[in-house]
């Protein structure tokens, strides 16, 4: 279960509705037939749904979001748990796991915390308490070109000689901008939260 709530969303609620229906297409697109246990919607102007199959990696579409030119400031929210049967996009499915992702929804929100998981082990709950919210805080403080140089290595793989070749730059210039923008540890971040959740005993979440 992966929520994505739109930050200050009320302020301007059709930038926000725009950005949202953006991102629905993108990550229909990033995730297949075969992850997408339902299709991405959004509630109008403000949350982002998604229900993924547990071989799914969610962290792609933080990074996703995050990374995107167009992107807005979101909180986002990964529970793994129990799903009631049945059929239609997210925001028309519910269950535990849909219930838990709406509390932790509200307390990341009075935390301030960008990113949160949970799998309802309390022992991995734990250990994402810890390393999710900081992916969430590298992803905030990138600028403009770091994002964009992130978004190249993370999303679409890139190495940063092609990364410098697609932006016309040197490579010594990538190099630099990766190391001040912490891409390689936002990468392993994403590699953490994700095998912590793969692998957390299943719980009541």
């Amino acid at each position: 279960m992966l929520f994505g709530d739109v930050v200050r969303s009320r302020r301007d609620s059709l930038t926000s509705t725009a950005w949202l229906r953006a991102l629905r297409t993108d990550l229909m697109s990033a995730y297949g037939s075969t992850e997408r246990l339902a299709a991405f919607e959004f509630t109008q102007g403000d949350e982002l749904q998604g229900l993924l199959s547990t071989a799914a990696d969610p962290t792609r579409a933080i990074l996703r979001a995050a990374l995107h030119p167009k992107a807005r400031a979101m909180r986002w929210v990964i529970a793994r748990g129990a799903i009631d049967p049945g059929r239609g996009p997210a925001t028309r499915r519910s269950g535990a796991a849909f219930i838990a992702a709406r509390e932790r929804l509200a307390t990341a929100a009075t935390r301030r915390e960008p990113v949160a998981a949970m799998t309802g082990d309390p022992r991995t709950d734990e250990l994402l308490d810890g390393t999710a919210p900081l992916l969430g805080e590298l992803l905030e403080d990138l600028t403009r070109r770091q994002r964009e140089i992130a978004r190249l290595m993370l999303v679409e793989g890139l190495r940063q000689s092609e990364v410098a070749d697609r932006l016309g730059v040197s490579r010594a210039t990538v190099s630099v901008a990766a190391d001040r923008a912490h891409i390689r540890s936002i990468g392993e971040l994403a590699r953490v939260v994700r095998t912590l959740i793969a692998d957390a005993s299943v719980g009541s979440a």
